[in-house]
């Protein structure tokens, strides 16, 4: 259990003798009283904010407990009960929100903004979280939200702003963002697609509107039903994070066409290669009918 959860459960005993220490002398010149003079630019206010500070410079910790435990880290700013209170050594963390950043150790350059936020986090940095408790030891890594928490997402300037180049943005069942590859450094097990387009011919394409709650204007639309493409191959459609059908892989049955039409196109070269055969030989007997023609006669008059 996190020790500072057990704190908050401890028995009165242990809160008073606790108590008694953070207010001994030794305790007070190492963790001066709320808007005490630290050493080394250090910030405090709040009860045991900062209360482990050894050598750790240019921190502000403001409320209960905040960055309790760090000792040596440096340039942390934080903001909230509890925020950043495992902290010991990790620097350059930003935390604002209850318990924000709460299990964080030894983690750096995370930036954290909410009730719980980065709360799962431990040892990794360089983690943005933004109403998301995160995952304990990964690190690089943006989470903006909650699932289940919230539905819908509404970011200005980008619905009419031209962007000529790039890459179009997939996101998968769990909401994780990224772009679809296409070097074979990524790939395995390549091979001919062959037959395997053919599926293309069992596709019904149909005209349809989505429902009113989804789309009010009505738009019409061109396009496919998920659920009849899986009876066709499942292995182009998406499904959502309860494993329901959701979408068609529309990348996959565009590559599927081009291969259906190179295949046709191939036919037609040879189509035309053996018309251009046909057509040399016809020239050629052509040309022996022509010299196996016997010569005219010549007639002569009599005079």
């Amino acid at each position: 259990m996190n020790p500072l959860i057990q704190l908050k459960k401890a028995t009165p005993v242990f809160l008073v003798a606790l108590t008694c220490f953070a207010f001994s002398p030794i305790a007070r010149a190492v963790n001066p009283p709320p808007d005490g003079g630290y050493p080394s630019q250090n910030t405090a206010e709040g009860d045991s904010a900062l209360f482990s500070l050894t050598t750790g410079i240019d921190n502000t910790a403001i409320g209960f407990n905040a960055l309790f435990s760090n000792t040596t880290g440096g340039d942390n700013t934080v903001n909230g009960v509890l925020a950043l209170a495992l902290n010991t050594t990790g620097s350059n963390n930003t935390a604002n929100g209850f318990q924000a950043l709460l299990n964080n150790t030894t983690g750096s350059n995370n930036i954290a903004l909410g009730a719980n936020a980065g709360a799962n986090l431990t040892t990794g940095g360089n983690n943005i979280e933004f109403g998301n408790a995160g995952v304990a030891g990964e690190s690089a890594t943006i989470r903006i939200g909650t699932t289940g928490t919230q539905t819908k997402t509404f970011i200005a300037g980008i619905h009419g702003i031209a962007v000529v180049s790039g890459t179009a943005v997939k996101v998968n069942a769990v909401g994780q963002l990224g772009t679809l590859p296409s070097s074979k450094r990524f790939k395995d097990q390549i091979k001919p697609m062959d037959k395997t387009s053919e599926v293309i011919y069992l596709l019904k394409p149909v005209t349809f509107q989505y429902k009113k709650e989804l789309d009010p204007d009505k738009t019409p639309q061109f396009g496919l039903i998920a659920e009849e493409v899986e009876k066709a191959n499942r292995d182009l459609v998406d499904r959502d994070a309860q494993g329901k059908v959701y979408t068609v892989r529309y990348e996959a049955v565009d590559a599927m066409l081009l291969n259906e039409f190179l295949k046709e196109h191939q036919k037609v070269e040879q189509l035309e290669k053996q018309v251009e055969k046909l057509t040399a030989g016809l020239e050629k007997v052509s040309a022996q009918l022509e010299m196996s023609k016997p010569a005219p006669r010549t007639v002569l008059n009599n005079q």
